[in-house]
């Protein structure tokens, strides 16, 4: 572990977004003083943007009190469709579980980040100041030296790490000279937010050439309080206020909801990239969301990922500077916990950048002939099966997998821990798997008592089991969801789950231990 130096025991985070403000408040949970650098005065307020919150994500939010005030706010879905024309090819039904959160919820990044900016101003342990865009960047090998230009005049940050979360042009990498190497699609996409009473229901609708855009794709998502999210796919030369002042886009917008009253809340043209930084990490600098990966967002891969790597590198910075909260039995060093991150979040990252750039070289074909090839898989697609499943509207985001799969395992090292309801029994007021996941490593003992030396430990219990003696924490399985997740047949089962929910090691008494990465 690292012996507090010059630059103390803190990170400084650049940029104020959800992933930066996610990053913050996860490592104050672990006892870290964090300094988040925004270079905007406040809080922007752009529309929608980021609109599809995975499950995954709002679990991690959830360790931050704000999961289920998104949930709540947001506008849950299960079912996808995507239509040829006016033809639907085909339904994606999401799975309903017993998992304490949908699928996926639909609510606007700007009321996710306002909740964020309510958090951290109730959390002494994270200082934000606005209005300070970074303009130097020093590291040795104690810390990290920023410097900052504000109203005020020039400002010094000096902490033992520093995170640039500070969006696709991060000057953290910039001046890292990090390069971030890709392409960015030819043509645009129109994005706008509107508010009307429409009769659409509550789903995830896309179109390829549909009447009212003719050629190419349209994408509609509802949102929270009658607003609903329409993207267009438009040419290179598009013009946005051309179309507004010519009233072509008053036209567009009727063509989908008729002749109902609406009120456009946000507007604006994006030409998505497909780009990601050759390293995550340098020295006691690191990346994480769209300053380390740029994907389109069919599929919702950005924001969801972005989240995934705040929390990943959360617990290993604070293990790396030995905080109190942390894991004082964890074997790794510092540059092994941050080079797990670059990792674990790069094979994430490209993972993401391989299924996004399979749906954009299909929605947006790249040349002639594979126009012609993609637009015969469609004609076909409406009576061929084959040729259906072919289609590619976007692939919609899971957590990713660490490591091999092992076949005929129900959980295994590299996988998130399965959420699955609990009774609390004994130290532990927990009422969910997913709840017990705090700052330490977590060891659940499922079917088997833990040994008298193992100090952090929970111990699952089944329904009709007496309860054991002893101090650890005990939960019961009331309704057998654990057992159905965690084992095989009545195998018991030990696993090592990190404070990130990702399960890093399985024993049971008939098969080998598992270990991640």
């Amino acid at each position: 572990m690292l012996a507090a130096g010059l630059y103390g025991m803190s990170v400084a985070v650049v940029g104020g977004g959800p992933v930066g403000l996610t990053l913050a408040l996860r490592l104050a949970q672990f006892g870290v003083p964090v300094t988040v650098l925004e270079k905007s005065g406040r809080l922007r307020g752009e529309g929608s943007k980021a609109l599809c919150m995975q499950r995954e994500t709002l679990e991690s939010w959830a360790m931050l009190g704000l999961g289920r005030q998104v949930a709540d706010r947001g506008v849950a879905w299960q079912l996808g469709r995507t239509y040829f024309r006016e033809t639907e090819l085909f339904q994606t039904q999401l799975p309903a579980t017993d998992e304490h959160f949908p699928p996926f919820v639909n609510v606007s990044q700007t009321e996710v980040e306002q909740l964020m900016v309510e958090a951290v101003e109730r959390e002494p342990l994270v200082t934000v100041h606005w209005g300070h865009s970074l303009a130097g960047l020093e590291q040795d090998a104690d810390g990290v030296r920023l410097t900052c230009q504000a109203d005020a005049g020039e400002v010094v940050v000096e902490a033992a790490y520093a995170v640039g979360a500070d969006g696709a042009r991060s000057v953290v990498r910039q001046l890292c000279g990090i390069e971030f190497p890709g392409h960015s699609h030819r043509d645009q996409f129109l994005i706008a937010d509107i508010r009307a009473q429409l009769p659409f229901p509550a789903e995830r609708r896309f179109w390829f050439d549909p009447p009212w855009n003719p050629g190419r794709t349209v994408l509609i998502h509802p949102q929270p309080d009658d607003v609903w999210r329409i993207d267009w796919q438009v040419p290179p030369e598009f013009d946005l206020a051309a179309e507004q002042a010519g009233g072509r886009l008053d036209e567009r917008i009727r063509q989908i909801v008729g002749g109902a009253a609406y009120e456009p809340v946000w507007l604006t043209v994006y030409r998505f990239h497909q780009r990601m930084a050759d390293r995550f990490r340098d020295r006691r600098v690191l990346l994480a969301g769209d300053a380390a990966h740029l994907m389109s967002p069919f599929g919702a891969r950005g924001l969801n990922s972005g989240v995934a790597d705040a929390m990943n590198l959360a617990w290993r910075l604070a293990f790396a500077l030995g905080s109190a909260s942390a894991d004082a039995s964890a074997p790794e060093g510092a540059d092994e916990l941050l080079d797990g991150y670059a990792a674990e979040r790069m094979l994430a990252a490209r993972e993401n950048l391989a299924v996004t750039d399979a749906t954009m070289r299909f929605m947006v074909p790249g040349t002639e002939a594979e126009r012609r090839e993609r637009d015969a898989i469609l004609l076909a697609s409406v009576e061929d099966p084959v040729m259906r499943a072919k289609v590619n509207s976007g692939r919609l985001a899971t957590p990713t997998v660490y490591a091999p799969v092992v076949a005929g395992l129900p959980v295994q090292a590299g996988l998130v821990l399965p959420d699955a309801p609990v009774q609390p029994v004994r130290g532990t007021s927990a009422g969910r798997l997913r709840e017990l996941v705090g700052t330490t490593r977590l060891l659940l003992h499922v079917g088997c008592r833990p040994g008298s030396a193992v100090s952090s430990a929970v111990q699952v219990v089944p329904a009709d089991a007496d309860i054991p003696g002893g101090t650890h924490p005990v939960v019961r399985d009331v309704h057998g969801r654990v057992a159905e997740r965690l084992q095989r047949g009545a195998e018991p089962v030990v696993l090592t789950v990190r404070p990130d929910a990702y399960v890093e090691a399985v024993t049971t008494t008939q098969w080998q231990t598992q270990r991640a990465l």
